[in-house]
């Protein structure tokens, strides 16, 4: 049984339900908080002070990471007017980033929008572009999708795609099984991110890892991105679009934030055109998911309200709760990331000893959740955090925030 397979199972089952030290210079310079039993892990933030004067609670930031070392985060990176307010785990190290490639995709995207020679139009049709599908292919009607359909989650296309990780059933509900009008469904939806990166690609004549490393890794200066970190996951028996999946660091993550927040200046060059950003809030799409995931726009998450975080708050987010906030009215970058790689090791492995794919899971996330299992080394360190905990985690950081 290949990745994605075990990627759509365990997505599909919890929808329903190494050491890190380092020191203050890494970046947060200051208080040292204390460490939970059985993980070495190491949490810095600033003085009482330049934290207090940021707009954050000293004392209520100390539970977020405390609350955090408690989970299996591997990296949280809080940023506020461009200074690291707090840091847990080291931000240097890469890891695969998950569904945030969405984000990233949409980011390279916004580079190249236009009318030109080389650049993509957002009321081209898939026809325009000569887009299709195999083995399945498109019907006339799906084939006016636009660009822009795309970048909405709008197109109602509902076809097999690569890198799915268990979304199909959910999909299913949301757009059916016949043809849909393109832009009047909204639905989470692989197809629409796939066949976006190969419109890319055709239209640029670059790759996603070329463009990335030359438009947004070079202006940023990124320090832990390679060309490498970016690969493929491709599918052809379900579909001719392959998912470009990223490998990130949480510090280098924290600067695409700031891109955002910046309106797309780094320093006084432009790298993406702040119309871009402006488009976030204006082609929204109500999901009738609420809470973190309320709206979706450009292959950006929109929380409501009733997180707690305000207006104009956008977050990327993906598998075991990788996330990257950009809170413009706090000026804060806030990211979280979550190594899923033992988990899935696991679970790969207990599946080919005869494992039903229930029962395993039941004992890798179930079983980490029991007292007695606060002790097993991977529970501490590399257990899945469910969305309850993960809720939990954001609203300590919420409540932190004066």
């Amino acid at each position: 049984m290949g990745m994605p397979m075990i990627l759509r199972i365990l997505c599909c089952a919890l929808a329903h339900g190494a050491v890190l030290v380092f020191p203050a210079s890494a970046g947060a310079e200051g208080r040292r908080t204390d460490e939970a039993p059985g993980r070495a892990v190491s949490a810095t933030r600033l003085d009482g002070s330049a934290v207090h004067k940021l707009g954050w609670h000293p004392d209520r930031l100390d539970e977020v990471l405390a609350y955090a070392t408690g989970l299996s985060t591997d990296t949280l990176l809080v940023e506020t007017g461009g200074r690291t307010v707090a840091i847990l785990g080291d931000p240097t190290v890469r890891y695969t980033v998950h569904s945030i490639r969405k984000a990233l995709l949409s980011t390279v995207v916004g580079q190249h929008v236009g009318d030109g020679e080389r650049q993509i139009a957002l009321g081209a049709t898939l026809a325009d572009l000569d887009i299709d599908d195999s083995p399945v292919p498109l019907t006339p009607l799906q084939r006016t999708a636009t660009v822009e359909d795309l970048l909405r989650s709008r197109s109602g296309i509902n076809h097999a795609a690569a890198a799915e990780a268990g979304l199909t059933s959910e999909k299913n509900r949301m757009l059916g099984t016949e043809e849909n009008l393109p832009g009047s469904k909204w639905a989470y939806n692989n197809w629409d991110y796939n066949a976006l990166t190969t419109i890319f690609e055709q239209r640029t004549g670059l790759t996603i890892a070329e463009a990335f490393a030359t438009g947004i890794a070079g202006p940023l200066e990124l320090k832990d991105f390679q060309p490498g970190d970016v690969s493929y996951d491709s599918e052809p028996a379900l579909s001719q679009h392959p998912a470009a999946a990223f490998h990130m660091s949480g510090r280098d993550l924290a600067r695409i934030g700031r891109l955002y927040l910046d309106g797309g200046k780094v320093g006084g060059t432009r790298v993406l055109d702040a119309s871009w950003i402006d488009r976030i809030d204006s082609m929204r799409s109500e999901t009738g998911l609420g809470g973190l995931r309320a709206g979706h726009s450009l292959l950006w998450w929109l929380p409501g309200p009733e997180t707690g975080f305000p207006d104009g708050t956008y977050m990327a987010w993906g598998l075991g709760n990788q996330a990257l906030f950009v809170i413009p009215a706090w000026d804060t970058v806030i990211v979280h990331q979550s190594d899923m790689t033992e988990f899935l090791k696991r679970f790969l492995t207990a599946l080919s000893e005869g494992g039903e794919a229930e029962a395993v899971l039941e004992d890798l996330v179930v079983g980490c959740l029991r007292r007695r299992s606060r002790d097993d080394p991977f529970c501490v360190e590399d257990r899945f955090i469910g969305r309850r905990e993960f809720d939990g985690l954001v609203e300590r950081l919420v409540v932190a925030r004066r």
